[in-house]
């Protein structure tokens, strides 16, 4: 790293709403002065993006590969909720990202995990209570509590959820929610509470109820949950208090973009450039207290160099003075990653993945509906299609069976039925599973459900897609949730896989990760985890047929 070096352009100052031409002068990776002239440069010089919600393990990569591939598009620092891997390891699972992280020049925010389990109804790798909590708050690495998903649990004043609250409080770290659909004054109640951000809205009057209430709306747009074209228009009346965010993000997704496409697009549609800055790069720096760069004099050196915010080609990304992408190359090296994991091999039969048919006839079932861009699902009824005295799929009706199955020691498969994902062969199957991360598996018949299972088992984890011909595997051996091999070359694989999928048939514009929250329990309507079929608006189990 150079110690002193200049850069000129025409900077934008996000804080102070102007631009102008002018040199940033850099020492040891901190701004030092600023001098402005009247040059006419053919490039600005910006703040850094920044992810304001992520989960880096739905990138199917560690940190550190995480990082090589987001500088590319201007991104200097994320807003990381290590929530997964904490599902699986604990708090050993946390520690592996703060150290993985620490090897690259690049500025991970990790939270502490507040729901682990997410619920009491599914079967979790390990559990944070209000001591475990307490002890990652305690940690100068640990940036705010992460996003309170047990809502029920807030407006219920449970104990333990208001424990870790007050915890946050205590250590003046900032609270994270997670309420979706919450309206009014049950938002009012939520946000009192002390949990100042929500990313799950999908409407602009569930965002207008919660800004109201005081909080602050991060607009989400991921690989699956995208919500950006319904709240944007949120910018251009609460500019201080909107985030952009990506939530969960596929490789191939994070290869072809990350926060720079909001940008690009908020401005595309008439946005004001500073408000759309504000969201990108300084909201977050002022909500969670962040020593990221805001191009201010003492500040660390964290900006980019941009051709102009028509095309928004990102010429270069600097980190606290280092260059760490240029012309579309990451300039992060590589690194050697170990592999923990917790991961009991399923000993599974066909027969286990059969269901029998009750006796007597017509016989309708509850069936999860798949929604292509949302996490949340609905919930129907069908008649079943039976055959031998059993429920099987229907590919017909695109009616499909669903299996959870308990990763961390030995249970019956959990069986539901599913519409939307389209398959008309084949199956495909996952151990990245919303929030608990047990295995799940869709398929047209148990043969090909058991067979992508089985595909994964040896790696400790992965994706797969099977048929009658092939097989394709993706290992995760890094906790079941990510590879530790090159980014690049685990999103050109997970490109094969996406492709094969949806050569089975499927329409969805991102089936693994739309199946990877079909176990996801905090979110409505209806959902299956490794015990069962799930009624998350009644928030009790239910039963398959009706």
């Amino acid at each position: 790293m150079e110690d002193v070096f200049s850069v000129s352009g025409n900077i934008v100052d996000v804080l102070n709403r102007r631009i102008f031409a002018g040199t940033l002068h850099i020492e040891r990776g901190r701004i030092v002065h600023i001098q402005e002239d009247n040059t006419i440069y053919g490039q600005f010089i910006c703040p850094g993006f920044i992810d304001a919600h992520v989960h880096v393990e739905s990138s199917l990569l560690t940190p550190a590969e995480f990082a090589k591939l987001a500088v590319v598009h201007g991104t200097v620092a994320t807003i990381s909720d290590p929530h997964e891997i904490a599902n699986v390891l604990g708090i050993a699972g946390v520690e592996f990202m703060l150290e993985n992280a620490r090897q690259v020049p690049f500025k991970f925010f990790f939270g502490a995990p507040s729901c682990v389990p997410a619920t009491r109804f599914e079967t979790a790798g390990a559990v944070l209570d209000v001591q475990a909590v307490e002890q990652l708050l305690q940690r100068k690495d640990i940036w705010y509590l992460s996003e309170m998903m047990n809502f029920p649990g807030v407006l219920q004043q449970d104990p333990d959820v208001m424990g870790k609250i007050a915890l946050a409080r205590q250590y003046g770290k900032p609270v994270d929610g997670h309420a979706p659909g919450l309206r009014g004054e049950q938002a009012r109640r939520y946000a009192e509470a002390g949990i100042s951000t929500d990313h799950e809205c999908t409407t602009l009057e569930e965002a207008q109820d919660k800004l109201h209430a005081g909080m602050h709306i991060l607009i989400r747009e991921g690989s699956a949950a995208r919500n950006f074209d319904a709240l944007i228009p949120l910018l251009k009346t609460f500019p201080e208090r909107i985030m952009f965010c990506s939530d969960d993000k596929h490789p191939d997704s994070l290869v072809a973009g990350h926060i720079n496409e909001l940008v690009k697009r908020a401005l595309t549609k008439g946005q004001a450039l500073f408000d759309v800055l504000g969201a990108a790069c300084l909201n977050p720096i002022q909500h969670y207290h962040l020593p990221v760069g805001r191009l201010q004099i003492g500040d660390p050196a964290d900006f980019i160099v941009v051709d102009n915010f028509e095309r928004l080609h990102i010429l270069a990304t600097y980190v606290e003075g280092k260059l760490v992408a240029r012309e579309g190359k990451s300039l992060i090296p590589s690194v050697s990653s170990p592999t923990p994991n917790h991961f009991h091999s399923p000993k599974l039969k066909q027969e286990d993945l059969e269901v029998k048919a009750p006796t007597g006839s017509p016989c309708f079932i509850r069936i999860i509906e798949a929604i292509d861009g949302q996490i949340v699902t609905g919930a129907a009824q069908a008649l079943a299609r039976i055959h031998d005295g059993k429920i099987v799929s229907d590919t017909q009706q695109d009616i499909l069976k669903l299996v959870v199955i308990n990763r961390y020691k030995a249970a019956r498969p959990a069986i539901a039925f599913i519409r939307g994902f389209g398959l008309k062969r084949g199956a495909i199957a996952s151990s990245v599973a919303h929030d608990s991360h047990n295995l799940i598996a869709v398929g047209v018949n148990d043969e090909m459900i058991l067979k992508a299972i089985q595909a994964i088992v040896p790696h400790g984890g992965g994706l797969s897609v099977v048929h009658e011909h092939k097989q394709l595997v993706l290992p995760l051996p890094v906790a079941g949730l990510m590879s530790a091999e090159d980014g690049y070359a685990v999103a050109r694989k997970y490109e094969q896989l996406d492709a094969e999928a949806k050569a089975l048939g499927s329409k969805l514009r991102a089936p693994f990760m739309t199946l990877s929250f079909m176990a996801l329990l905090v979110i409505p309507r209806l959902k299956l985890s490794d015990q069962g079929l799930f009624d998350v608006e009644q928030f009790g189990f239910t039963h398959l047929f009706i």
